[in-house]
């Protein structure tokens, strides 16, 4: 059991508020990926996709990056948590493998396969080919610093690679406003927000090491 009686009350509470904020945004995430596992080709994100699911190298590329992804996210309940990576370091340690390699050697190769076949057009399509790139490279970025010992160039990295992981939410609450609150089509929205999705995450990453 943790114990917190040794922590400031405002790290005790930073990471009480990371942690239920994660875990509800993996709680969605959940609700949208997990249909998925019937096998079905004929549901929600796939209805968009019946020109090419039959491929199975998109098939593929599309389960191994839905699943792990889901894990990858919830992982940030772990990663960044003052209570955790104080008092249960060993645990930070192994999700933090799970997380690198999953991003590594899967997620991101997957990714990438998705992103060329992307809704929206070039425009989105360049922005996902871009995002999955610099997604994957962060990630390394930060795995080659903590082999290395570099504490601190470890955590900046691992904070941009989280802010690329947590696109997969600020893409869909994006997508969510313009739908209810304007009249745009689809492909249009989905353009708009392809870009802004996950760059407006990097900004906010690159303030929080400024601070």
């Amino acid at each position: 059991m943790l114990n917190t009686s040794t922590l400031p009350a405002s790290k005790w509470l930073k990471s009480l508020f990371w942690i239920l904020l994660i875990g509800f945004f993996s709680f969605l995430m959940a609700r949208i990926v997990l249909p998925y596992r019937s096998g079905r080709l004929d549901i929600d994100f796939l209805l968009s996709k019946q020109h090419i699911v039959h491929l199975w190298y998109y098939k593929a590329a599309f389960y191994l990056h839905i699943f792990p992804a889901l894990l990858v996210l919830a992982a940030g309940m772990t990663q960044f948590s003052s209570l955790i990576l104080q008092k249960k370091p060993i645990l930070h340690r192994w999700i933090g493998k799970v997380y690198v390699l999953s991003i590594v050697g899967i997620c991101g190769p997957a990714g990438f396969v998705m992103a060329l076949y992307a809704n929206g057009g070039w425009i989105a399509r360049s922005s996902f080919l871009t995002l999955s790139v610099l997604w994957w490279f962060t990630t390394w970025l930060a795995w080659r610093a903590i082999k290395k010992g570099d504490v601190q160039r470890h955590r900046a990295w691992m904070i941009r690679s989280y802010a690329l992981t947590f696109s997969a939410i600020t893409l869909r609450l994006m997508q969510f406003t313009l739908a209810t609150q304007t009249h745009i089509e689809m492909d249009i929205a989905y353009q708009i927000v392809a870009w802004p999705s996950w760059m407006l995450n990097l900004i906010v990453a690159e303030w929080v090491l400024e601070r």
